[in-house]
C-alpha cells in the first residue's frame, strides 16, 4: 500500500531492519513506539532499536492480565539490560468486568467468537487506545509466520489504526535468522522457548508445539482455523465476525469509542 501523495520517502522494500528502524526514529521521534509481546522477534527489534536510540526507545506491551510469569520476568530483564521503561497497557476495567460477568473467565475455550471477544477486550481495544496517541508504531510481524502475513511490508500505512505508519523491520526474516541474531548478540529471550514454545501469548491460550508443527500451532490450539489471529493486526470475517459483533454489543451496549486514558 502507498499513499496517493506520499508524505515520506519510504525505505526500500529490501532495506535492512536497522535501516527501517533508523528511518522511523529519525522521521517520527517520540511519536514512534515499539509494541512487543516479548517474543523473539520483538526482543531482536528492541536490541536493534536500543543500539540506535539507547534508552530513549519508547516501548509498550499489552498486559492482558493472563500473561505467564515468564513474560513478566523477561520484562524485568529487558529493563535491566537496556534501561528502557516498558509501558504496560491494561484493558479497560469496566469492559473487562462486563465480559467476565456475562461469559466467565475462561470463555475463550467455548467458541471461536468468544475467544475473539476476549482478545478484543484484553488486547485489541487497549492497543487501539494506545495507538491513537502515536504517529507510527513498530511490530514484529513477519511474512513467514502465516499465510495471511505473506504480503506484510516493512513500512506501510496502517488504515486499521487511523492511517498511522506501521513498521515491520523484520518482515523478511525467518525464524532461524531471528534466533541466530539473538544468540550472536546475547539478546534476552523468553524462558518458554526452552520448553518447546514457539509463539507465545496469554498463558491459557498457548502451548508447546510438536515436531513438524508450525510455529503458531500452539496458539489457540483447540480451534481448527488455519490462520488464527487475535485481531490486533488482522480482523475476523464472515460468520465469526457476525457472532463476535453480537457478543461485543452485549459487552459494550453503547459501543463506546476508543478513548485515551
Amino acid at each position: 500500500m502507498t499513499l496517493a501523495q506520499p508524505k515520506f520517502t519510504w525505505p526500500a522494500r529490501n532495506a535492512s531492519a536497522e535501516e527501517v528502524l533508523r528511518w522511523g526514529v529519525a522521521e517520527f521521534g517520540e511519536g514512534l513506539a515499539i509494541c512487543t509481546s516479548f517474543q523473539a522477534t520483538g526482543s531482536v527489534i528492541l536490541d536493534i532499536a536500543a543500539g540506535i536510540a539507547g534508552d530513549a526507545v519508547r516501548v509498550f506491551s499489552i498486559d492482558t492480565g493472563r500473561l505467564s510469569e515468564e513474560t513478566y520476568e523477561l520484562i524485568a530483564a529487558v529493563r535491566r539490560r537496556y534501561g528502557i521503561s516498558v509501558e504496560l497497557v491494561a484493558p479497560d476495567s469496566e469492559e473487562l468486568s462486563s465480559m467476565l460477568t456475562l461469559h466467565g473467565p475462561n470463555l475463550f475455550y467455548e467458541l471461536p467468537a468468544k475467544r475473539r471477544l476476549c482478545c478484543e477486550i484484553r488486547k485489541v481495544r487497549p492497543l487501539k487506545r494506545r495507538l491513537s496517541t502515536l504517529d507510527a508504531w513498530v511490530t514484529g510481524l513477519r511474512r513467514d509466520q502465516a499465510s495471511n502475513r505473506e504480503t506484510v511490508e516493512n513500512v506501510d500505512v496502517d488504515e486499521e489504526h487511523g492511517g498511522i505508519v506501521k513498521l515491520c523491520p523484520l518482515a523478511s526474516w525467518s525464524d532461524a535468522e531471528v534466533f541466530e541474531y539473538a544468540a550472536r548478540h546475547d539478546v534476552p529471550l523468553h524462558a518458554l522457548y526452552a520448553r518447546g514454545y514457539r509463539s507465545i501469548g496469554c498463558q491459557p491460550c498457548t502451548r508447546p508445539v510438536a515436531d513438524g508443527e508450525s510455529s503458531r500451532a500452539g496458539r489457540w490450539w483447540w480451534e481448527n482455523e488455519e490462520d488464527k489471529e487475535c485481531g490486533m493486526h488482522f480482523s475476523a470475517a464472515g460468520r465469526l465476525r457476525r457472532e463476535f459483533d453480537v457478543m461485543l454489543d452485549q459487552v459494550l451496549p453503547a459501543r463506546r469509542p476508543y478513548s485515551v486514558k
